[in-house]
């Protein structure tokens, strides 16, 4: 298992001189040592660089490919659940939503449209009204989900009580998902996360062979 999760050169080596990447991938390597079905994985690229990011998960797919195990893991980062082949987004502690990344992708359905305006309190207030949309504002712009947003997008400029200073559509993400299901981008809800002390995980997935 060492040498599966490339520390075969460094067997020897006293785990204290390790670096961070190094000892996750020793995590991993332990929790291998009893051939188990079921693996469980808990955050474990959280706080490393992002080449180390990729070096972990290149270990984590060839585990998956070499073994057949079941693999749970938590994580914070929406490109890391696209390995996986089931998600589930758990919310203030209930499960919210089981699917794959792309059935979930497809479950949203529509485009997501950011925009930006002089006053977004009026905005929210207009697009609510005139146009029966759920607007929400995050990171100093306001999102909502319509279906055809690069058509939808031109009877926004046609509104007269709308200035909007800049327009972006795109495509659902995994981000969208999560907050289509919950209300809040991911960033949104670390934060609240941290204010109740670090509650339980409210992102599982689940990669399996």
């Amino acid at each position: 298992v060492m040498d599966m999760v490339g520390l075969w050169e460094r067997r020897n080596s006293i785990v204290k001189t390790f670096s961070g990447g190094m000892k996750r991938r020793l995590e991993i390597a332990r929790g291998l040592l009893h051939s188990p079905r079921v693996l469980f994985l808990d955050e474990p690229t959280v706080g490393l660089d992002p080449q180390t990011r990729s070096h972990i998960w290149g270990y984590i797919n060839e585990l998956k490919r070499r073994e057949s195990i079941t693999m749970f893991l938590t994580t914070h980062y929406m490109d890391e659940a696209e390995h996986c082949d089931r998600i589930a987004i758990m919310d203030n502690g209930e499960l919210a939503v089981v699917d794959t990344p792309e059935a979930l992708k497809r479950s949203v359905g529509r485009d997501r449209v950011s925009i930006t305006t002089d006053d977004d309190v009026a905005a929210m207030g207009v697009l609510a009204e005139r146009f029966q949309l759920e607007p929400t504002i995050s990171e100093g712009a306001i999102t909502f989900f319509v279906a055809h947003g690069e058509q939808f997008v031109p009877r926004l400029f046609a509104e007269p009580d709308l200035t909007i200073n800049s327009v972006h559509v795109a495509r659902p993400t995994l981000d969208d998902v999560f907050m289509s299901y919950t209300g809040r981008t991911i960033r949104d809800a670390e934060a609240s996360g941290a204010e109740r002390n670090r509650a339980s995980p409210w992102m599982r997935s689940g990669a399996r062979r």
